[in-house]
C-alpha cells in the first residue's frame, strides 16, 4: 500500500481522527503428544523422525539435556544419534530450581549460535525435566523469533504436566515463571521407561499435579488415586501395567482438554491453576526447598480447606482429598506459608489474573467454582484448619501404632 504522490507533506495528512488499519489475523496451532514406549531403542525410528531423521539422509540437531539426563542417558542418547546419522550438538545445562533464570536461556541461544542452526529445517531437542523443557522452550521462542523444537520429558511432572502444554518460563527475581512466552513445540514424546531412574522424592513431585487433575476434573480418576495408593512407584510407572496407564492417560488427557480450548488464556478463570495461587510464592521462598508438586499440594491443602470452610466441600471428601495428598508422600503445611505470605501471594495473583482473584476451589470432588472474594482472614482459617487436621491426623496414627 502506498500514498499517492500528492501528499508531500504532513499539512496534507488526513484531520482526527486520520487514517486507520485494521489487522487481522489467525495463528494455526498444531502439535502432537505422543506416549511411545522404548523410545531410546536404536530401532525404533520415532524419536530420529521427530528430529527430522529416519529418511537415509545425516541432519543435524541441538540437543539440550540436564546433567542428570546426561549422566543417565548421554551414551544411550548419543549411540541413537549415531544409529540414525543425526549430528547432534550437545549441550548440557542444570535442570533444578535455581537454574531456572536467565543466564541459562542465553547459554541455550549462543548454543544455537554456535551450531549454526538452521530458522526451519534443523530442531532443538529439549531432553529433561520441566526446567529444561522451560528453559529450551523459551530460548527457542526468542531465537530468530522462533525455531522448531521437541520435548522429551524424562520426570513424571514433565510428561503430564510441563511437557505437554504451549507455555514457556523462567523465574525473574522473587517471581516464578515471571518471564515467558506461548510457544508449543512440534511434538512431545512421552516415555514411561524413563520415569524407572527418577527419586523416590520426584514421583510424588508428578502426582501433586495428577490429583489436581482429579480434585477439578476427574472424580474416577480421584477414586483410581485412592485405589493405588502405595503401589506408584518409578518401577510400576516404568513398567505402566494397566492401572498405571490408566491414571497417566486420564492426567494428561484431562490436562490437554482444559488447555486446548484456551492455550493463549484469554479466558483466566482456569481450573489448571488449582494449587498455583500461593504455591509460586512458596517454592521459591522454601528453605530447603521444596520441589514444585510440593509446593503445590500444600496449596491444594490451602484450597481444600477454603473450599470446606465455605461448605462446598464435606466433611467426608475433605478428609478424603488430604488424605489422599498424604499418601502419596505429600506435604499438606509448611512454616513459610504464614497467613501474611498467603495474603502477598493472593495480591500477586490478583495481578496476574487481570485484577480479579480467581481462584479455582473444589466444589465437590471433581468439580471447581472459582472465588473472587477470599479474605485475609479466611486464609488463616483455612492454615488454621490444616494444622488442626494435621495435628488430628497425627495422633490417630500414634494411637494405632500403640
Amino acid at each position: 500500500m502506498s500514498l499517492s504522490a500528492g501528499y508531500t507533506s504532513t499539512a496534507d495528512l488526513p484531520k482526527p481522527p486520520g487514517l486507520h488499519w485494521n489487522v487481522q489475523a489467525k495463528q494455526p496451532i498444531a502439535y502432537g503428544v505422543s506416549m511411545v514406549r522404548g523410545l531410546l531403542d536404536t530401532e525404533n525410528p520415532t524419536l530420529a523422525r521427530a528430529c527430522g531423521g529416519a529418511g537415509g539422509r545425516s541432519v543435524r540437531c541441538l540437543v539440550v539435556v540436564d546433567t542428570v539426563v546426561d549422566a543417565l542417558y548421554g551414551e544411550r542418547l548419543k549411540a541413537y544419534f549415531d544409529r540414525w546419522q543425526i549430528d547432534a550438538t550437545w549441550q548440557v545445562i542444570h535442570g533444578d530450581e535455581d537454574a531456572k533464570y536467565l543466564d541459562q536461556t542465553i547459554a541455550v541461544t549462543e548454543a544455537m549460535t554456535r551450531m549454526g542452526i538452521l530458522r526451519r529445517a534443523e530442531k532443538v531437542l529439549a531432553v529433561g525435566g520441566g526446567v529444561v523443557l522451560d528453559v529450551v522452550g523459551f530460548a527457542a521462542s526468542m531465537y530468530r523469533r522462533g525455531i522448531p523444537y521437541i520435548r522429551v520429558p524424562t520426570t513424571l511432572v514433565g510428561q503430564i504436566d510441563a511437557g505437554i502444554g504451549v507455555k514457556t518460563g523462567i523465574n525473574y527475581g522473587h517471581h516464578k515463571n515471571r518471564l515467558g512466552t506461548y510457544f508449543a513445540p512440534e511434538l512431545a514424546l512421552i516415555d514411561p521407561d524413563f520415569l524407572r531412574t527418577i527419586e523416590p522424592r520426584h514421583v510424588a513431585n508428578g502426582m501433586a499435579e495428577i490429583i489436581k487433575m482429579a480434585l477439578v476434573k476427574d472424580v474416577s480418576l480421584f477414586e483410581l488415586l485412592e485405589a493405588t495408593v502405595g503401589t506408584i512407584t518409578r518401577e510400576t510407572l516404568a513398567t505402566c501395567g494397566s492401572a498405571v496407564s490408566e491414571v497417566l492417560s486420564r492426567a494428561i488427557s484431562g490436562m490437554l482438554d482444559e488447555l486446548e480450548p484456551n492455550l493463549w488464556e484469554q479466558v483466566l478463570e482456569r481450573s489448571v491453576d488449582y494449587g498455583h495461587t500461593f504455591s509460586p510464592s512458596l517454592e521459591l521462598r522454601a528453605d530447603p526447598p521444596l520441589l514444585h508438586g510440593e509446593a503445590v499440594a500444600v496449596d491444594m491443602a490451602i484450597c481444600v480447606a477454603l473450599a470446606h470452610l465455605r461448605g462446598l466441600l464435606s466433611d467426608t471428601d475433605t478428609d478424603r482429598a488430604l488424605r489422599l495428598m498424604q499418601g502419596f508422600d505429600l506435604p499438606i503445611s509448611h512454616p513459610v506459608f504464614t497467613q501474611e505470605l498467603l495474603t502477598e501471594a493472593l495480591a500477586d495473583a490478583v495481578k496476574h489474573r487481570d485484577g480479579h482473584q480467581r481462584v479455582p476451589l473444589t466444589s465437590g470432588i471433581g468439580k471447581v467454582v472459582f472465588a473472587n472474594d477470599l479474605t485475609a482472614d479466611e486464609l488463616g482459617q483455612a492454615l488454621e484448619f490444616v494444622a488442626k487436621w494435621s495435628a488430628a491426623t497425627d495422633s490417630e496414627l500414634a494411637g494405632s501404632q500403640r
